[in-house]
């Protein structure tokens, strides 16, 4: 029985280390004296990363009138943060192998992801937020504790989604009794390893207990109710099989009508498709 979350990434190098690409796109977009082009040529050193970049920049996600046909015009358009969040993305979408069927599916567990991301990226939209990418971002890592439950735990986390099931309880309350955490702290402390953004640790941490966050009840709060629509929505699943409740104190936070959840469920039936095959190719929706 693992003490706390950190025993859990303790000698699992491939999931405590981030892809060496992404950290070299770190470096450059915060070196002052990298050009657009320098970054574009350091992303272009990953023929696979660009490719998918520029199927992303190019697609319904984006609808830019024209075609984006290199790496350096892209950092241009969307931007070095976007450019960042989405590069992170695609690339811890490609980190995990190896997790038993029996608990999910990693095109099940994707598609929730990426539904959840694409409501968190119109909520913020509605928001006005500077940087709508990150939380698309949010919205793919929101669960990435579970996987690492499911990789270092699997007796625990099959146990837990059993009773789950079989009592109608919510996962992550029953993951809390039979581990000691729930996924939620998981992916706090590999986000912190990771050195992300704080705002990504914390959405991480409290995305279903959003009461819970205290820098960022924003950041929170979108991908908290996000996660519900893709409840809501069953496009995939991560282990959850019922519809978390919704924190009225984090929707009011929002200041959004009710009228804007209709439109953001629309989008994402609009872009959840293309959008699956474009991050995780071999998931077919």
């Amino acid at each position: 029985m693992p003490a706390k979350p950190q025993d859990l990434l303790s000698g699992y190098v491939e999931v405590s280390s981030l892809p060496m690409m992404y950290s070299r796109i770190n470096d450059a977009i915060a070196n002052p004296r990298m050009s657009m082009g320098d970054i574009g040529r350091v992303i272009s050193e990953d023929s696979g990363l660009s490719a998918r970049l520029l199927r992303i920049v190019n697609s319904a996600f984006y609808g830019f009138p024209s075609k984006v046909d290199t790496i350096t015009r892209a950092v241009t358009i969307v931007g070095t943060q976007q450019l960042r969040a989405l590069a992170l993305a695609t690339s811890v979408m490609n980190m995990f192998k190896g997790i038993p069927n029996d608990l999910v599916t990693m095109e099940s567990f994707w598609k929730h992801s990426v539904a959840c991301g694409l409501a968190a990226r119109s909520l913020a939209t509605y928001r006005r937020e500077s940087n709508s990418e990150l939380f698309f971002t949010a919205g793919i890592l929101h669960d990435i504790g579970r996987l690492i439950l499911y990789l270092k735990v699997p007796d625990l986390a099959k146990k837990a989604l059993m009773r789950s099931h079989a009592e109608g309880e919510l996962l992550f309350e029953v993951e809390r009794d039979i581990i000691g955490f729930d996924h939620g702290a998981v992916g706090r402390a590999l986000v912190q390893g990771w050195k992300l953004p704080a705002s990504l640790e914390e959405v991480v941490a409290f995305h279903n207990s959003p009461g819970g966050a205290t820098r960022y009840p924003i950041e929170t709060a979108i991908v908290h109710v996000a996660d519900i629509i893709a409840h809501v929505m069953m496009l995939g699943t991560t282990g959850e099989q019922f519809v978390p409740p919704l924190v009225s104190k984090s929707w009011d936070l929002l200041g959004l009508q009710e009228g804007v959840l209709a439109p953001t469920i629309d989008q994402v039936e609009h872009q959840f498709e293309e959008t699956v095959e474009l991050m995780f190719p071999s998931a077919h929706a």
